[in-house]
């Protein structure tokens, strides 16, 4: 099979190079999956360059929302039967940017005959996280306001579509005028050109001086530090990841001061800690989907040997919503 393998750690397009190896074999408790989507996250970025927490042994391949069909199951293995449409996280080091996959049978979710191998790909980690974090995590309730960092990309867009479907009024920010009408165009009900705009001073315009119930940061950084002067009273700062390159700090005299929570928001441990969290809220997204209240941002459908340049382009802010390779 052809699979995208890092031989040494890099920047995507240097680090990664397509080789042709055996397919993997599940082992027990392990599912095989013929690759039919593979989503593009910026944490693909940071494993080619070894900057992401999981550090798998070189050669390995990165790539960590696929969709597929299933083609052997290990030893007890139940939920998934071969020939399944599915959605599922990769084994670490055995990434979707390959033909063929294998997961452990807990990150492997049927998805219904109606929803798309590209959208099923596109569902899964940004609208876990989204959801987790804006429901389990900040409790929004319907009116609220939601303020949504970097809401023109992947994670940002499953946010903007969960808080609509969830009744709260929610704020987007984005770079760029194209960026900002995308939120828009999403259901945001108001957007902010950060470079161009204050969004502090925006955001307290238009709730008229309360500020955002909830804001949902995955940039970090300077982003992180000015969210604090527009939370509200009692509200929630969802710590959801760093993309800015920058991890910042909230003083606690300043949380004390202002009533507000810092809040963290880690998918993946899930999957350790309450596993039955996660085919719950999956249950949950396939219902907004079929329902209409929810649609996977798919911007681009690239071919499988684009996948390096278009990692490339998504570390440097020159994607919006998901970028999918379609095998």
């Amino acid at each position: 099979m052809r699979a995208w393998r890092v031989h040494e750690l890099g920047a995507p397009e240097s680090a990664l190079c397509l080789d042709d190896i055996d397919a993997p074999t599940p082992g027990p408790g392990q599912v095989a999956i013929a690759v039919r989507a593979a989503s593009l996250n910026f944490p693909d970025v940071l494993m080619c360059l070894g900057q992401y927490q999981l550090k798998p042994e070189l050669p390995f391949s990165p790539g960590a929302e696929v969709a597929g069909v299933v083609e052997a199951i290990g030893d007890g293995v139940t939920r998934v039967a071969v020939g399944d449409r599915v959605l599922a996280i990769p084994v670490v080091g055995f990434g979707g940017f390959a033909e063929h996959t294998v997961a452990h049978e807990s990150t492997v979710h049927a998805i219904p005959d109606a929803m798309s191998f590209d959208f099923a790909a596109a569902l899964h980690v940004t609208y876990q996280t989204g959801y987790l974090a804006l429901h389990r995590r900040a409790q929004l309730q319907s009116g609220e306001t939601l303020l949504v960092h970097a809401g023109a990309g992947g994670v940002g867009s499953a946010a903007i579509q969960l808080g609509k479907a969830a009744g709260a009024r929610v704020i987007a920010t984005a770079g760029g005028a194209a960026k900002r009408d995308l939120c828009l165009e999403l259901g945001a009900d108001h957007a902010i050109d950060y470079q161009s705009e204050d969004f502090v001073a925006e955001v307290k315009e238009y709730t008229s001086g309360r500020g955002a119930d909830v804001i949902f940061d995955p940039v970090g950084g300077d982003v992180f530090d000015r969210s604090r002067k527009c939370i509200a009273f009692e509200g929630r700062l969802l710590v959801i990841g760093f993309t800015s390159g920058r991890i910042p700090e909230a003083p606690a005299n300043h949380v004390l001061i202002k009533n507000y929570s810092v809040v963290g928001v880690h998918w993946g441990l899930y999957l350790e800690k309450a596993p039955s969290v996660v085919p719950e809220v999956h249950a949950e997204l396939v219902r907004l989907f079929e329902a209409g209240r929810i649609r996977p941002y798919v911007t681009e459908r690239i071919d499988f040997e684009a996948i390096p340049a278009a990692l490339t382009r998504l570390a440097g802010r020159g994607t919006t919503g998901k970028v999918v390779a379609q095998l």
